[in-house]
């Protein structure tokens, strides 16, 4: 198996991998113990309210504007800001 490489640049080779899970097996944890702090996986929460997911289609080319528009940012957040502007 390749070494693995960690979000932070570390590498963790496979003989690293086994004394961690003998280590793990033996109930020995390094560190210190704290909190855990568990979230649902995924991108951060929009807002602190209950969403629900809204569909609609639209032809190609009006796609491609939105994004042209939307720049950089999402489609998605392009329409959430219209549709926020047009209700407030």
């Amino acid at each position: 198996m390749a070494d693995i490489i960690t979000k932070s640049g570390a590498v963790i080779t496979d003989e690293e991998l086994d004394r961690m899970a003998d280590a793990a097996a033996r109930g020995d944890y390094p560190g210190e113990p704290g909190r855990w702090i568990v979230r649902p996986q995924g991108r951060p929460a929009l807002c602190d309210e209950e969403l629900v997911t809204v569909t609609f289609k639209v032809p190609v080319s009006m796609a491609r504007k939105m994004d042209a528009k939307a720049g950089r940012g999402k489609r998605s957040e392009y329409l959430r800001s219209l549709v926020e502007r047009d209700i407030a």
